[in-house]
């Protein structure tokens, strides 16, 4: 079994940190919650509900991400799940993407909410968005992306190989577009 570490960005989540940590499955050896810069009591109810708590108080998408990466560096892990604290997708489905990463042999795997989308569940700039970059992804690196969606599995190794920089919500196209760079599968 991998030893998988969960990394969850959060700003101002307390209505639902709680689910998003209590249906993470049992299996997960780390449950990441980086609180970023919340003024409400996201942090206080990600460890009650048994996340480990990271603290960064620079705002940014990329900043939360990479101090979860940061808290990783001496520990060991083989997979490295990220998602949302807003309990938009289901932590319980982690399992799905890990069991398809082996299946298939990959190193990324992200969750789509494109495919079979349920209606309203994205907004229409959100569809706009998602769907230009994903088509500038495959007009300039040949690679075609369904979502930029936030729900990814990657391979701890990959990575680190990929040296995320990116600190604001350019994060999700940098990883993308990286990884196809570094010719992950």
């Amino acid at each position: 079994m991998p030893e998988i570490a969960v990394i969850i960005p959060a700003y101002n989540e307390e209505q639902s940190i709680s689910l998003v940590v209590e249906h993470i499955p049992a299996s997960v050896k780390y449950i990441l919650v980086v609180d970023n810069n919340s003024t409400d009591k996201t942090a206080e109810l990600a460890k009650n509900s048994g996340a480990i708590v990271l603290e960064e108080k620079r705002k940014g998408y990329g900043w939360a991400c990479l101090k979860g990466i940061d808290y990783l560096k001496d520990k060991t892990v083989d997979i490295v799940v990220f998602m949302d604290g807003d309990f938009s997708d289901y932590p319980e489905e982690l399992t799905d993407l890990i069991d398809y990463m082996h299946t298939h042999e990959l190193d990324l795997v992200i969750g789509s909410r494109v495919a079979n989308a349920e209606k309203g569940s994205l907004t229409p700039q959100q569809k706009i968005g998602n769907g230009l970059s994903t088509r500038l992804i495959r007009l300039f690196y040949g690679h075609q992306f369904t979502d930029l969606g936030p729900f990814r599995a990657i391979r701890y190794e990959s990575l680190q190989m990929l040296d995320m920089q990116d600190k604001t919500y350019g994060w999700t196209i940098e990883m993308q577009i990286k990884a196809i760079k570094f010719g992950l599968n």
